[in-house]
């Protein structure tokens, strides 16, 4: 395969498993239907040739068949076929901002799920207010995950309740629940009520935040991408704990989020250098996670809602007081590839 700087050259055995004949593959399913994973490692080809734009090629296991050339190259190619994500501070010129009723078409919709998948958050208007309406709006966008806290969860002012999301002090950019496994991939926050002068909410992007630390301190970075931290939450009925880095990585290396939430993480004893080096570059992704020049910070009032990526977009609040009045949220999970899977399903579409 030629591209228009270097030569690449196809193995037999890539070839081979990429065959799309009926005895290989199932014609409705696209999977297949033989075990690459079988075939012999001193697989060779015995001929190849063009014909009608298509390439016919024959194994030294006895299989012979066609290949399209263009299947071949997209297949030469690690991509999930989505946008690229585009990291953000608070000078963000335009807001990925819709109307529920207006996604409700597909065609906004798709163009809403994009800006989802390059920024990792959307901000909603005028859904509605109903008990369960969250319920309905997030089956918009993907599965809803149900978690210990329900198909989804009322955020008010309670005293000794067992979050501090349910009190009405101030909550710094964190990630949810860090203690499962996986993380909730996706989080949608409605506003039902707001009454009071404060709680305003806040979210930034992580991707951006890591981004200068790796800069600053590529060392610092790779200690958080690396070593594991410990996350725990427990209550009466609930005790969840997980182990994971800091920072996430992709199978390909590339920071995809963080689990981020002074709240309830423990590093894991190390030396007294190791220590004070992980805490360094520790401090430093928190200090800049509160640096107004990386957070949007805004009010949700009654109908308006807040979509991002768990993982990648930290969220916050401002504290506020339940003197003045109500204020109360509902929220929901959703898995973290259900936006993704419509994103691709409409995109044959509109794309």
């Amino acid at each position: 395969m030629r591209d228009s700087t270097h030569e690449t050259e196809l193995p037999a055995l890539w070839l081979r498993a990429r065959s799309p004949d009926p005895s290989q593959r199932d014609a409705v399913t696209g999977q297949r239907l033989m075990n690459p994973h079988l075939l012999p490692d001193d697989l060779y080809l015995l001929g190849a040739r063009f014909e009608k734009d298509m390439l016919h090629l024959a194994f030294s296991d006895g299989f012979a068949g066609s290949f399209d050339p263009q299947e071949l190259l997209r297949g030469s190619v690690l991509s999930t076929g989505l946008p690229a994500t585009r990291a953000w501070r608070s000078d963000l010129q335009r807001k990925p901002l819709y109307v529920w009723a207006d996604l409700q078409n597909d065609e906004v919709l798709y163009q809403a799920l994009k800006d989802f998948i390059e920024l990792g958050f959307l901000l909603v208007n005028e859904t509605p207010t109903q008990a369960d309406s969250i319920l309905h709006i997030a089956e918009r966008f993907g599965i809803v995950r149900t978690t210990n806290f329900g198909d989804f969860f009322e955020v008010y002012s309670r005293p000794e309740s067992n979050d501090l999301a349910y009190r009405p002090v101030a909550l710094g950019p964190h990630t949810d629940n860090p203690y499962r496994t996986p993380v909730p991939g996706i989080q949608i926050l409605q506003c039902l009520q707001n009454e009071t002068s404060g709680g305003f909410s806040t979210l930034v992007d992580s991707l951006a935040v890591a981004e200068q630390v790796r800069l600053e301190d590529p060392e610092g970075f790779a200690l958080l991408s690396r070593i594991p931290v410990r996350f725990e939450y427990r209550d009466a009925t609930t005790h969840l704990v997980s182990v994971k880095p800091m920072v996430e990585l992709d199978g390909e290396g590339h920071m995809t989020g963080v689990h981020y939430s002074p709240r309830l993480d423990d590093i894991p004893l190390m030396s007294q250098e190791d220590t004070v080096r992980y805490h360094r570059a520790r401090k430093r992704l928190g200090t800049l996670f509160e640096d107004p020049q990386y957070e949007l910070r805004f009010r949700l009032n009654a109908g308006e809602m807040m979509m991002f990526d768990n993982n990648r977009v930290l969220h916050g609040r401002t504290s506020f007081n339940p003197a003045e009045g109500h204020r109360q949220l509902q929220g929901c999970y959703v898995d973290r590839d259900g936006p993704r899977s419509h994103y691709l399903v409409l995109q044959r579409k509109f794309g």
